[in-house]
């Protein structure tokens, strides 16, 4: 049974959502931030990643930092204006680019199921991260970008759905600067109950996109209830959700820094002494290959079929690729730590992989198959976790269009 909770959003007026939505604070670095920023001064980027507006080399976790972003996000609530709803409402968020669609609902969601694994997880969260978040939303007493969850399809939720979208004008409609279209409909009082009602039919919900969101959330609820379990807005968590049918998956690709002391040719023959290995392309065509650029050239690695019972999570080629070539013959160990190692969400290309090797900043790239949303599911259900940096969902939900005020 999941649960579907309207809130109050913090929302900025029609006007002005297109400057205010920004990329998740996330998926670009200090300069990436400060770049998408500069000369919009309504773009929600001064709130998520408020070094920007600060010193270059400012610490990011710098007290400084979570003070400008309290400034920038009082100073953003005059300018926009950003609106508190006058009632409690769900919403109906689509995501359109190019000839894909995916239409959720963007609403609370219970910090108790969360807790109880209802709403499952899978990746673990960095401790640092989630200091930066939680802290994040304790000063700003808000939530402010949505967690990306995925449900198995209910055909009672998508007429619903549909049902919404038909009947009015979006409350948002814009094209934002990557292509990507974000439509948002306030759902219809009545029909709110029976969206609740609808999701207590669904078993589970799975976090695809926001796992140190929703830690910090739960530790925020935790400092903001205090000792004695005070219940209030911070019971939930803002997210959307959309069904498994209708998400799109990339992979995460991986890069390594250095070869050790080994010369490509001799990775190389490593390789070929465990694996098949042949060359091109620069995507792999099926599960069970990966793609590597190395030396100017790319190669498929062939890993074979993954061996009969082992669990979900080893199963997944960037399990295998990590067990069976990162570690035995790059010495890559725990890639949340080894600074050999870095990734690439799929959004990015192959290009920008080859970008990386051949300006040397990296020595070899692998190219991965994306996993699948059935694979994800298929894991959370068995209660394992996948390696760090296994999905890159795409399109991406954009911050500052609906905020959840804690």
């Amino acid at each position: 049974m999941a649960t579907l909770v309207p809130f109050r959003a913090l929302r900025p007026t029609p006007d002005a959502a297109a400057r205010v939505a920004a990329v998740p604070y996330d998926v670009v670095n200090t300069d990436e931030a400060r770049s998408l920023a500069a000369g919009n001064p309504l773009s929600f980027l001064h709130v998520s990643r408020a070094e920007i507006d600060l010193p270059p080399g400012t610490d990011l976790y710098a007290g400084a930092v979570y003070a400008k972003a309290v400034d920038n996000f009082s100073a953003l609530k005059k300018a926009a204006p950003l609106v508190v709803e006058e009632a409690p409402s769900v919403y109906v968020y689509r995501l359109r680019v190019g000839a894909h669609v995916q239409t959720g609902v963007a609403a609370c969601y219970s910090m108790a199921e969360y807790d109880a694994g209802i709403i499952k997880k899978h990746e673990h969260t960095r401790r640092d991260k989630e200091d930066d978040r939680t802290r994040h939303m304790i000063e700003l007493r808000a939530q402010t970008g949505p967690v990306f969850l995925v449900y198995r399809a209910s055909r009672a939720i998508d007429d619903l759905v549909a049902r919404t979208m038909e009947r009015g004008a979006a409350l948002f409609d814009f094209v934002a600067p990557d292509g990507v279209q974000h439509a948002i409909w306030k759902v219809d009082p009545g029909d709110q109950s029976r969206l609740a009602a609808a999701f207590e039919a669904v078993q589970a919900l799975y976090i695809a996109d926001g796992h140190h969101r929703a830690a910090s959330a739960a530790r925020a609820r935790r400092e903001r209830a205090g000792p004695g379990g005070v219940a209030g807005e911070w019971d939930t968590f803002l997210a959307v959700a959309f069904p498994d049918t209708e998400v799109q998956v990339l992979p995460y690709n991986r890069i390594v820094r250095d070869l050790g002391t080994q010369a490509p040719a001799t990775l190389l023959a490593g390789l070929s002494a465990r694996f098949t290995v042949r060359n091109g392309p620069a995507e792999p065509a099926r599960k069970g290959e990966v793609a590597m650029f190395l030396d100017g050239r790319w190669h498929t690695i062939a890993l074979g079929p993954a061996a009969a019972g082992l669990p979900a999570a080893d199963r997944l080629d960037v399990s295998r690729l990590q067990d069976l070539v990162l570690t035995p013959l790059l010495g890559i160990g725990d890639v949340r730590t080894d600074k050999r190692m870095d990734f690439v969400g799929g959004a990015r290309g192959t290009a920008e992989l080859e970008r990386l090797v051949q300006s040397g900043k990296a020595a070899v790239a692998f190219s991965l198959y994306p996993v699948s949303v059935g694979d994800l599911m298929a894991v959370c259900d068995a209660g394992g976790i996948m390696p760090p940096k296994s999905t890159w969902f795409e399109p991406k939900l954009r911050d500052g269009l609906l905020s959840h005020v804690i």
